[in-house]
């Protein structure tokens, strides 16, 4: 009886605190990201300009600025349509219970997880649908950031996404319902992957990188439903996940994890080839059996990331092969995903959205896709973090070495790099400093024992 009675009283304390997590993570407010229109803008290893007369321009709407007309290597529009195409994942409320907990929400504790998910989604885009894939409409989606939202307001605006495209939608014109269906017709394999790659992360029990199979990977790690996940933690859950999965799609990608700060050629290169022998048909011609996600957890100084870094942090960003950091400030995780000048541009996972059900025939997509960037300054960075590279091939995986050392060569002012290549495999490397370690407590022993002997080779008066 007692028990019961517990039982209950827990699972009222969690809906009581998922429902002021709720209220706290549905307000929007109106802020304002200033982007300087003479600086480049680096977004996951590609680069864009905003070259206006004024030398810095505020904007509520990144689209704010596309009044003026020059352009370098980019402009606006296509910053924003990159951006607006990454997969956003963030809290999501009354979806199905999580085994084992009373949560069917993750807000206030699944952020870090949420950006795990977040750059595990850019890698299988990059596999999928290539580096340079944009979704058709991410420019028709509305800024969240246009005006001060209440929570009643943000519900209706979640509830109008997820009706499947009722209200605003059915205005459409004729002609530009009619370009749209060209457009779906002309892309359709890429809106399959699209919409298919959303479905992976769900937040039901089955999904392979739902929330629910997340976490209960986290276990093998002391984790659970409610607990604060760090960004090694995560990235270790990804590889459990991605090592676990079950569509036929996700058999050619494995995800290694570095050791101490330490990437292992050897090892990287026989998962490109075990991969490579992967069993079966393949089911796709997209799909490249030999792709490896690499995520290395380092700690980029003590309390606070140490300054030094800063440029380390900018030429990995700067990379093609980069898929983003798993990160954040202090009690608060963000999906870095570029720069400029000395601020980081991060999607922010923080925003309590309606569970929306993928196995619904033409699900809405629109609350996977954030219009809005955000940026913090460098100084205010967590110092530790996961940083994430996709390797296509062995091909790959070399240019990707070289690119990467060049970066730890011109940034490493301190003795000690945020991580290394060495060549070998980490088994290996870890039998031989076993060994020396051994021959050195050895060593140790022996001058002991010969010291003890020369004591008792004098007689002392």
């Amino acid at each position: 009886m007692e028990n019961t009675d517990s039982d209950e009283v827990e699972k009222l304390k969690s809906k009581f605190v998922s429902a002021w997590y709720t209220v706290k993570y549905s307000w929007m407010l109106k802020t304002k990201t200033r982007f300087s229109r003479n600086s480049p803008v680096f977004l996951l290893g590609k680069c864009y300009h905003f070259k206006a007369e004024d030398e810095e321009a505020s904007m509520d709407s990144i689209s704010a600025c596309t009044s003026e007309k020059e352009f370098v290597l980019g402009n606006v529009d296509a910053f924003q349509k990159d951006f607006t195409s990454r997969i956003w994942l963030t809290y999501r409320e009354e979806f199905p219970q999580i085994q084992g907990s009373s949560f069917t929400s993750d807000c206030g504790w699944g952020c870090t997880l949420r950006t795990g998910q977040m750059l595990l989604a850019q890698a299988l885009v990059i596999h999928f649908l290539g580096r340079n894939w944009t979704w058709s409409e991410a420019l028709k989606v509305d800024s969240l950031h246009a005006e001060s939202w209440t929570v009643s307001t943000a519900r209706k605006f979640v509830n109008s996404v997820e009706n499947s495209f009722h209200g605003e939608r059915s205005c459409k014109s004729d002609t530009q319902t009619q370009s749209l269906h060209q457009d779906e017709a002309g892309s359709s394999l890429d809106n399959f992957y699209h919409r298919h790659i959303i479905s992976w992360f769900s937040d039901v029990p089955k999904a392979q990188f739902g929330l629910h199979r997340l976490v209960e990977h986290g276990h093998a790690s002391g984790k659970t439903a409610g607990d604060w996940y760090g960004p090694a933690v995560v990235a270790h859950i990804l590889r459990k996940a991605v090592e676990e999965s079950t569509d036929p799609e996700l058999q050619g990608i494995t995800v290694y994890v570095a050791q101490d700060c330490t990437v292992y050629s050897g090892d990287v290169i026989d998962s490109h080839r075990k991969s490579a022998k992967g069993s079966g048909p393949r089911t796709s011609t997209r799909t490249y059996r030999s792709a490896v996600i690499i995520l290395i957890p380092v700690r980029l100084g003590g309390e606070k990331t140490n300054p030094e870094y800063f440029d380390f942090v900018k030429g990995i960003l700067s990379l093609e092969y980069c898929i983003g950091i798993i990160g954040g400030i202090p009690k608060q995780a963000y999906y870095f995903v570029g720069f400029q000048d000395d601020s980081l541009i991060y999607m922010d996972p923080h925003y309590c959205q309606s569970f929306v059900d993928v196995s619904t025939k033409d699900f809405s997509v629109e609350s996977f896709h954030c219009p809005s960037p955000k940026k913090i300054p460098f100084t205010k960075m967590d110092p530790s973090c996961t940083i994430g590279f996709y390797s296509r091939n062995e091909d790959d995986f070399e240019r990707i070495s070289e690119e990467i050392s060049k970066v730890l060569k011109s940034t490493s002012k301190e003795k000690y790099p945020a991580f290394t290549f060495v060549k070998g495999h980490g088994h290996d490397n870890s039998f031989l400093r076993q060994q020396k370690l051994e021959k050195s407590q050895l060593s140790v022993k022996r001058e002991q024992k010969l010291s003890r002997q020369g004591l008792e080779d004098y007689v002392l008066l």
